[in-house]
């Protein structure tokens, strides 16, 4: 989810002040329990923090089928509803990923929420195992990180697949050096997690917010825990039928339709750098990564603006029409004239790097491992191969760099033992599904899915630009999520908001 400047400041103060509490502890294994039930019934011990939210940490088993193997701490926040009399219950909150952290999404309470749901609800949020504070995973160090996002994205011959395979294979032998537990991080069981969780904040029913990755953390918590599901919300939805391949190309689509709505906007402007009509200033991009890919552009920094910074920027940029497309329009008029600043303050911002070389929390890292986890299916060298002709057809500018796109999973050791479950019609309480009609990252025609395999679900549909619908300026989407979270009620019919 696209983060506010107001956010990213706060999301700062809430990692430098987690530093503090929690370097002493760091080194330090929580003790297992011996049975679910205790993990179940384990009480919670929150502490103040950071002026009006309270802290506390989570045991949960690392290996569900295996109690023995010991216990993973996971990190809490939680923000008490204004109006303790009139509360409602707890409201679970994630913001996406894999790897995005549920604390510092729920540290940001006031601008995720409308102000009559803090007066009934504890906004809770929590970093799910292997992100942030909760048994983070490790791969990389933050020079390596670096080369990592300014290597080359797309390789065009076999001397550069050659590379890309090598890569592959040195990352996640990193990771199973640098992380304990490594196949244990799936999103199956941070829904099992989340399991305990309702259990020990007291809740009968889990009530949830979920948004893009945090969708198909609701989803499989829904399978698994049927009778648990309580007011549920999923934003910008994630559909759990799609193989990884038809993911991955549905991205590219959807963020090659995201582009170009930017582009018929910008071309709207005199100031714009692009030229003509739609398909010329295609071309132009086309030309620009082109470019770059030989001769990176230069920053004020005076790093290099790669050819792979230079998609991430632009990618990143389109994930928010609002703040996101002024910068995209500033970064191509720079890139004219040789900088490539812009792009990089895009992509820096995106991959959460600060300017003295550090990165905020380990979310690239827990991206790749949680996602080459929950793949159901590992397709072959030369399936990936003989798709990327399809990926160049379909989504010209993006595809040609997303063609590969989980092939690196192959190489993360004993995958193959991962646990896997099938997503079923689920059968649970009324839900609500938002989609965004041009939303680049989860296109929309996954919360149509998404709303059919909920029996009980009302789709909710933003028609505008950029990723997620709910708390996005539409009166119309927030009313009516609003109104289910606090009744419990969904609007009748399937509900079409314009932007």
């Amino acid at each position: 989810m696209p983060i506010s400047s107001s956010m990213i400041f706060k999301k700062v103060a809430v990692l430098l002040a987690s530093l503090l509490l929690l370097t002493s502890c760091a080194a330090t294994e929580p003790e297992p329990l011996s049975t679910l039930s205790q993990y179940e019934t384990q009480q919670l011990k929150w502490r103040d923090c950071y002026g009006n939210y309270q802290c506390s940490s989570l045991l949960v088993p690392i290996d569900y089928a295996d109690l023995s193997l010991g216990a993973f701490s996971l990190s809490l926040l939680r923000f008490q509803a204004l109006d303790q009399d009139r509360r409602i219950g707890s409201l679970v909150v994630n913001p996406g990923g894999p790897g995005a952290s549920g604390v510092d999404y729920a540290y940001n309470a006031e601008n995720i929420v409308s102000p009559e749901i803090l007066e009934r609800f504890d906004i809770v949020g929590f970093d799910p195992r292997g992100v942030g504070e909760s048994a983070a995973i490790k791969c990389l160090s933050d020079a390596e990180t670096d080369a990592s996002f300014a290597a080359d994205p797309k390789p065009d011959d076999q001397a550069e697949f050659a590379l890309f395979i090598s890569d592959a294979r040195d990352y996640y032998a990193k990771c199973a050096e640098n992380t304990k537990h490594l196949t244990e991080y799936s999103t199956l069981n941070s829904a099992r997690d989340l399991e305990i969780l309702r259990a020990v904040l007291g809740d009968k029913k889990l009530n949830f917010l979920g948004k893009s990755y945090g969708t198909y953390l609701g989803t499989l918590f829904a399978e698994l825990f049927p009778e648990s599901v309580g007011r549920f919300v999923l934003d910008g939805a994630v559909d759990p039928y799609t193989s990884n391949r038809e993911a991955v190309l549905g991205q590219a689509i959807g963020f090659e339709l995201a582009l170009d709505a930017f582009i018929n906007d910008c071309l709207k402007s005199r100031s714009c750098a692009l030229i003509g009509d739609l398909q010329s200033a295609r071309i132009q991009i086309v030309d620009l990564l082109a470019k770059t890919a030989i001769t990176p552009l230069e920053s004020k920094s005076s790093r290099e603006v790669t050819e792979g910074l230079v998609l991430l920027g632009i990618a990143s940029a389109l994930y928010d029409s609002e703040s996101g497309w002024p910068v995209l329009r500033d970064a191509f008029k720079e890139a004219m004239l040789g900088s490539g600043t812009s792009f990089l303050t895009l992509a820096d911002q995106y991959a959460g790097r600060q300017e003295d070389g550090s990165y905020l929390s380990n979310e690239n890292d827990a991206l790749q491992v949680i996602s080459c986890l929950d793949q159901n299916e590992l397709e072959t060298v030369s399936v990936f191969k003989k798709g990327v002709a399809e990926f160049s057809d379909r989504a010209p500018i993006f595809g040609p760099y997303l063609a590969y796109a989980g092939l690196a999973c192959r190489y993360l050791p004993n995958l193959g033992s991962v646990e896997q479950i099938e997503i079923k019609s689920i059968n649970t309480k009324p839900i609500l599904v938002v989609g965004t009609t041009r939303d680049p990252a989860t296109p929309y025609k996954w919360s149509k899915s998404l709303a059919k395999i909920f029996l009980s679900s009302v789709l909710i549909t933003l028609d505008g630009d950029g990723h997620t619908g709910h708390g996005r300026g539409s009166t119309c989407v927030d009313s009516a999520v609003d109104r289910y979270l606090l009744t419990g009620a969904t609007p009748k019919s399937e509900l079409f908001c314009p932007k």
